[in-house]
């Protein structure tokens, strides 16, 4: 165990070291202006003086103010790990799941269209594979189409995704979760793609000689070949969904949900706000993902293919 553990630790040590150090500079401006109005004498001495200077520049012409202040800040340009995580537990653990301050409600009320987009996304994703495996129609035109479709900023088509649904009266969790499987299907129609052409010349030469029709090839040769290929799509599509979901919020002035939570953040000035909510959907993306992998190693382990 310790040494799978120890690498990735010594990663998660360097990055929080790193961190720490970036939070000095990207601080040192309001590190120096709390020494000011603390009377302390600064080098330069006035704040427009320091305006136009770097945050380096001001981290080296008052290294012991700029260290002093760079990690207790209210509203740090970049907060300290530390208060990320004190904001984390206060959001989760000592706040009420009903409370409008939980992260936990917040979260639960975005993965909602997180993972209906996600399984609208995937049935999607796996009905195109199907097609452009059995149709070389498909396979030309289509494909390139799913393919063009990704080059669409979402930040660009999600306003006018809610704005045409809201006109017809779709409202609530639908359009955040189309936007959801807008983001997720595709990587399933790829990965799907390449599984259900993963078997053999041979194997498909062997069902050819049963005489076996394309559905009976389809279930019982290329389905359970692409499985590992569709399991490995589907962890890249549930955090793509999870995208989806948080953008789908920003458009429609949501006040619940990690996007609300986001947007909130960046009105008020909260950053510390803004990174909680970040690794807030870092951690349910990570759940998500580990959920399908259980139930990737679940399944092929059952079929005889882990």
């Amino acid at each position: 165990m310790h040494h799978r553990l120890g690498p990735v630790l010594a990663v998660v040590a360097a990055l929080i070291a790193l961190w720490y150090l970036a939070a000095i500079p990207m601080n040192a401006q309001n590190s120096l202006m709390l020494a000011e109005r603390e009377g302390i004498v600064l080098t330069p001495a006035t704040a427009s003086e320091r305006r136009n200077m770097s945050g380096f520049a001001l981290t080296l012409a008052e290294p012991s103010q700029a260290v002093a202040r760079a990690f207790a800040q209210d509203r740090p340009r970049l907060p300290s790990p530390h208060q990320v995580l004190a904001e984390l537990w206060d959001s989760t653990v000592n706040q009420n799941v009903t409370s409008k301050r939980s992260l936990v409600r917040h979260a639960g009320i975005t993965l909602a269209p997180t993972l209906l987009g996600f399984v609208i996304g995937s049935l999607a994703g796996i009905a195109l594979a199907v097609g452009i495996v059995h149709s070389r129609l498909m396979d030309l035109s289509v494909m390139p189409w799913a393919i063009a479709s990704q080059t669409i900023p979402i930040l660009a088509i999600a306003p006018m995704i809610i704005v045409v649904l809201n006109s017809i009266g779709v409202q609530g969790v639908l359009p955040k979760a189309i936007i959801s499987a807008y983001l997720s299907f595709f990587p399933v129609t790829v990965g799907m793609v390449k599984g259900l052409r993963a078997p053999s010349p041979s194997d498909l030469d062997l069902m050819r000689t049963w005489n076996a029709s394309a559905t009976r090839t389809l279930l019982s040769l290329r389905l359970p070949t692409s499985l590992p290929y569709l399991f490995t799509s589907l962890k890249i599509a549930v955090a793509a969904a999870l995208v989806g979901a948080i953008v789908g919020e920003f458009p429609t002035g949501a006040v619940s949900g990690l996007g609300a939570r986001l947007l909130a953040g960046s009105y008020y000035g909260q950053t510390v706000q803004i990174w909680s909510a970040l690794f807030g959907a870092a951690i349910v993306a990570a759940a998500l993902v580990a959920a399908i992998g259980l139930a990737q190693r679940v399944t092929l382990k059952r079929m005889g293919l882990s």
